[in-house]
């Protein structure tokens, strides 16, 4: 049986050293990112791939950007397309390739953009920026709608919005065919919590948001009743242990076996990890370390679980961790690969 085989697509911030997006080859039984080329394209600050594995789509300043991938994982640039607002932060496409959906952290805008057949993106099809102002008892970073993640629910039916300015994540009906968004539910937050990013579990019974302000993860019971999204909040649980307001997560990860979670935290310049109750979905607090370089900014888990990549956005590295779940470490493994400013990754199965 051949050996399968993996690239990794690292968007970086272009305002210093780095080009773009850096393809990387993996060896998953290593941990061994190995560079292959670069596609020039400005602040690539999220990426998302078709689930076919035939395109790329990113984030750039001068809207979103689309990638032909080659058998051999190399991308080319097909075109880019306006947003018609501030540049975005969060990008996603739903599973038959029909729209991509863009999250604005500075306008608070969500946009909803036609793609065609030949992987190139079309034109808005439906915009709306959030409105309102949080209830806040600090007032950090939650002057104004700041949009940090967008999701597709499992069935497709539904657009996650997490945003970090408002404490809420509002949820839009799709509509495919006329390609329009509705808001039909809003869930809300704790008071000051910055939801971030948001997960949904394997078998989309669960769904997992990271709260940045104040370093907590909610889980939530996830189903569709009568053609309506409904959230059933069932733990509140800090992302690190002896976590403050100053340590800040950013980005959480589930296993590929759906048995742990992963958080990089900020100010902390390192990683949390948790495990989780398959069946109940429930998480336990397992350990924390840090992780050898500063403002780890997004993290990955590779193919096999073996290994976990940080991304230091200040210190310009990837570092990959062997894991050890026995002895309930994380090791340093590998040189750092140097990339200039790390801002996003994708990992995609060639």
């Amino acid at each position: 049986m051949s050996k399968e085989k993996y690239v990794a697509y690292v968007g970086t911030y272009t305002h210093e050293n780095s080009i773009g997006i850096y393809v990387y080859d993996i060896d998953p039984e290593t941990g061994v990112f190995t560079e292959k080329g670069v596609a020039p394209i400005n602040n690539a600050s999220d990426l998302c791939a078709s689930r076919d594995g035939k395109f790329l789509y990113s984030i750039e300043d001068e809207g979103v950007a689309s990638f032909s991938i080659d058998k051999d994982g190399m991308i080319t640039k097909i075109n880019s397309a306006d947003i018609d607002g501030m540049r975005g932060c969060c990008v996603t496409t739903d599973y038959e390739r029909r729209y991509l959906f863009v999250g604005g952290f500075h306008d608070g805008k969500v946009t909803m953009m036609k793609l065609n057949d030949d992987g190139s993106i079309d034109g808005i099809a439906d915009g709306i920026f959030h409105q309102g102002v949080a209830i806040s008892a600090n007032d950090r970073r939650l002057d104004h709608p700041k949009v940090s993640s967008v999701r597709l629910t499992p069935e497709q039916h539904f657009l996650l919005a997490a945003d970090y300015g408002l404490n809420q994540v509002k949820v839009y009906k799709i509509d495919y065919k006329r390609g329009k968004l509705a808001l039909c539910n809003v869930i809300r937050c704790n008071l000051d919590s910055g939801p971030r990013s948001q997960k949904f579990s394997k078998d989309g019974k669960f769904l997992y948001i990271l709260d940045e302000l104040t370093n907590e993860i909610e889980v939530y019971k996830y189903s569709v009743v009568d053609d309506e999204p409904d959230f059933e909040r069932i733990q509140v649980i800090e992302s690190m242990e002896n976590s403050n307001l100053s340590d800040l997560s950013c980005e959480l990860m589930l296993s590929h076996d759906q048995e742990y979670v992963y958080v990089s935290i900020d100010a902390f310049n390192g990683v949390s990890w948790l495990k989780r109750d398959t069946k109940t979905g429930l998480l336990t607090h397992i350990g924390q370390m840090p992780t050898s370089g500063y403002f780890p900014k997004t993290l990955a888990v590779l193919p096999g679980d073996k290994y976990i990549a940080m991304l230091n956005h200040d210190s310009n590295e990837i570092r990959t961790f062997v894991v050890n779940h026995e002895n309930e470490t994380i090791l340093l493994k590998n040189r750092p690969v140097k990339v200039g400013k790390p801002n996003s990754i994708w990992i995609q199965k060639l």
